[in-house]
């Protein structure tokens, strides 16, 4: 009985071995998705700053593309999906890390299936042979399968959203006059249907490159009115169906590829030309103000102080007689609403500041006033005292509040995440400032992180801001390229809501844009001083395409996706027809290698 009990035990033992083997062995049986996991990390961090090597967004994903329309099956195009989405995320928040440790990789294998739409359509709608049909239907079915994780990236739980793709081109004004129209949204549009039409060329010129390894030379493509893409054996089988005269030869469809993609990359600067900036109704100077680096909350406060009266009458930067002067988030830990000896001296300290140089000081307070939890606050102040306040409403996920914390709490205890969770403003509204002349000066005021969020500047500008100002504090990043992306996010807000942005960080970047985009200043992080731009402001009442319609263009990408994924079912289930026409009609045999027809039947 002891004999036989012990053997059990071994016996037991050595099959936990042998699962843990084949789970530790597993990734390596696929070495094609790490291939798809390298073809999104390599231009994530590639098109977006630091290297910011934008124009890659233009071409960059045609390999991970090959690599879908290659999968054998919709189960393979899945998974190198969700690979490929695994690199994005982990990619696209490296320096993240230090704050969320080993939950980063969570977050990259656990979200990635979001990108499997986006691999499905790829390798149902781009192989070579399929007709004209699919081919028209992948400029509209592709994109919105791409906006699908960027729409549920939005939600703040989930990260909000970083790095969209078409945040990538934030250099470029010519382009983001497309934000304008349909926001970040519509540039990440034009930017996937540039890599599908480059896919329709090559696919015409060397189609074994988009299909899978053929174990023979030819690859048989039916003839068949509806056709259906994937059917059969690929390689040797059928690759898609569709009538013989629908299907387009090589010529026509590389003519159809760069037609399109000449069409596509033309579309912002067309947009651009067509659409005139808004009217200048006024013009202010806006003074931003950068301490650096200073991990002492109290001497940074001075800091900040020190630089500010730089800008009064005796001062070195006297003679700049700024309409407002900005100082960057967190830049105070005291609470200039509270009634305690140190609130009430700071805050007066800020009021005879405000009396010397001219101008009220927007500043940012990190603190826990009497009887409310841990908040940020935007605090303008004149020199009668507080004139307004703005609570921070989107949180940075895992440095202010960790999601989900009862399941997730754990990792504060292997990295920096919050130890506890800051409580969050009821959102968006203006701060009536007064410029040196007492004329108003309607702001829209947000914190840090809330730049990722375009509907928050769209709430402001529709409440008539003249001018969006973000308050930023980066130094847990400080020396990464989180914030000089955080940065690059003002030029995608001035786009799309026709303003003015301006960004003063108390660590990170100091940057201004016009109401196209365009940088007009951009103090670097290993920088500190006082930066004053002068701005042109359009009517509180101009609004861009944008601000009036909304995000229409993400929503009709999720409409699109679901109408496509409810066809693909209904064909899975038989509720549709694969084929149509004459049963047992025409059929084309193509080599797989040329896409030249070899014979027909």
């Amino acid at each position: 009985m002891t004999i036989s009990m012990m053997q059990t035990t071994v016996a037991r033992a050595d099959n936990r071995g042998v699962r843990l083997r084949r789970v530790l062995a597993r990734p390596f049986k696929y070495p094609v998705r790490w291939l798809a996991f390298l073809a999104a990390g390599v231009p994530v961090i590639l098109v977006f700053p630091g290297p910011s090597l934008s124009y890659l967004a233009w071409f960059a994903l045609v390999p991970a593309m090959a690599l879908f329309t290659r999968a054998e099956t919709t189960k393979e195009a899945i998974a190198r999906g969700w690979w490929f989405g695994a690199g994005y995320l982990i990619s696209m928040l490296y320096w993240m890390a230090p704050e969320i440790g080993p939950g980063l990789i969570l977050l990259g294998g656990v979200m990635g299936w979001m990108w499997s739409p986006f691999a499905v359509a790829v390798r149902r709608l781009l192989r070579p042979g399929v007709s004209w049909r699919r081919l028209a239907a992948a400029f509209i079915v592709v994109p919105s399968c791409w906006l699908i994780p960027e729409w549920m990236r939005s939600y703040q739980g989930l990260g909000g959203p970083w790095d969209l793709w078409g945040a990538s081109q934030w250099q470029h004004p010519t382009v983001l006059a497309l934000a304008a129209v349909g926001g970040v949204w519509l540039v990440s549009v034009a930017l996937i249907m540039a890599n599908v039409a480059l896919v329709v060329l090559l696919g015409a010129l060397w189609p074994a490159l988009f299909l899978p390894s053929a174990r023979s030379g030819t690859a048989t493509i039916l003839a068949t009115p509806a056709d259906t893409v994937g059917t059969g054996t690929v390689g040797t089988g059928t690759v898609g169906t569709g009538t013989v005269g629908m299907v387009p030869r090589p010529l026509s469809r590389a003519v159809a590829g760069l037609v399109a993609f000449v069409a596509v990359a033309g579309s912002g600067p067309l947009a651009f030309a067509l659409t005139a900036p808004f009217a200048a109704t006024r013009q202010v100077s806006i003074a931003m103000v950068q301490p650096g680096l200073i991990t002492n909350t109290t001497l940074s406060t001075d800091a900040s102080e020190t630089l500010t009266a730089e800008l009064s009458k005796g001062g070195k930067l006297g003679g700049t007689m700024p309409d407002l002067i900005v100082w960057g988030e967190s830049s105070i830990p005291d609470d200039l609403t509270g009634t305690l000896p140190a609130d009430r001296a700071l805050l007066a300290q800020l009021e005879a500041l405000s009396a010397k140089d001219g101008a009220e000081i927007l500043a940012d307070q990190d603190t826990t006033p009497p009887g409310k939890g841990h908040e940020k606050w935007a605090v303008l102040v004149s020199t009668t005292g507080v004139k307004g306040t703005y609570v921070k409403t989107r949180l940075v996920p895992f440095g202010e509040y960790i999601p989900f914390r009862q399941q997730l709490g754990w990792l504060t205890s292997i990295s920096k995440a919050a130890s506890s969770n800051m409580v969050p403003g009821i959102g968006a509204h203006l701060l009536s400032a007064t410029d040196r002349a007492g004329a108003p000066l309607p702001i829209g005021v947000l914190i840090c992180f809330e730049s990722a969020f375009p509907d928050m500047s769209r709430v402001e500008a529709d409440q008539g801001a003249q001018l969006i100002v973000y308050q930023s504090s980066t130094s847990t990043f400080q020396g990464t390229w989180g914030p000089d992306q955080h940065a690059s996010l003002a030029a995608i807000r001035a786009a799309e809501t026709g303003r003015p942005v301006v960004q003063a960080a108390l660590t990170g970047d100091t940057v201004a844009f016009d109401a196209r985009g365009r940088q007009l200043i951009w103090l670097g992080q290993d920088s500190h001083g006082v930066v004053t731009v002068r701005l042109s402001l359009p009517a509180a009442t101009a609004k861009t395409f944008y601000d009036q319609a909304g995000d229409y263009v993400m929503w009709t990408g999720v409409a699109v996706t679901a109408i496509a994924a409810l066809v693909m079912l209904a064909r899975r289930r038989g509720f549709l027809a694969n084929t149509s026409g004459v049963p047992g009609g025409p059929t084309a045999e193509y080599d797989a290698g040329t896409g030249q027809p070899v014979r027909s039947k």
